[in-house]
C-alpha cells in the first residue's frame, strides 16, 4: 500500500494553468501506475491521465488531450498533471490514484487502482 497526497489545486481563471502534484510515501513508487481521476458536482469521477510505472507511456482523456501532461520524477515519488488552457468544464476535485506492478492495458477504470488520494479542488472561472 502507498499514501496518495495531492496538492496544486486552487482558482485560476479560464485559459491559466495550474499544476497538480501526486505525493508517494514508500519505497516502491516506481512500480506503480498512476492516474488522475477528476469528479465535478453532480457528476460521476472520470478518468484524465494515466502513466506507466517507468514513464514511458501516457494516456489521456479525449477532452484533455493536448491540453494536459502527465509526468513523474520517480526520485521524488511524484506524479505530476500539468494543466494548461484550463477551461470552466474542468472544474472538478482531482483525485490521484495507484496501483502496484499494474500489467494490464486498461488505464481508465476506476476499479484498476486500490490507492487512493483524498482530493483538490480545482476551480476554474469564466
Amino acid at each position: 500500500q502507498v499514501q496518495l497526497v495531492e496538492s496544486g489545486g486552487g482558482l485560476v481563471q479560464a485559459g491559466g494553468s495550474l499544476r497538480l502534484s501526486c505525493a508517494a510515501s514508500g519505497r516502491t513508487f516506481s512500480k506503480y501506475t498512476v492516474s488522475w481521476f477528476r469528479q465535478a458536482p453532480g457528476k460521476e469521477r472520470e478518468f484524465v491521465a494515466a502513466i506507466s510505472w517507468s514513464g514511458g507511456n501516457t494516456y489521456y482523456a479525449d477532452s484533455v488531450k493536448g491540453r494536459f501532461t502527465i509526468s513523474r520524477d520517480n526520485a521524488k515519488n511524484t506524479v505530476y498533471l500539468q494543466m494548461n488552457s484550463l477551461k470552466v468544464e474542468d472544474t472538478a476535485v482531482y483525485y490521484c490514484a495507484a496501483r502496484a506492478y499494474y500489467s494490464g492495458s486498461v488505464y481508465s477504470t476506476e476499479t484498476v487502482y486500490d490507492n487512493w488520494g483524498q482530493g483538490t479542488q480545482v476551480t476554474v472561472s469564466s
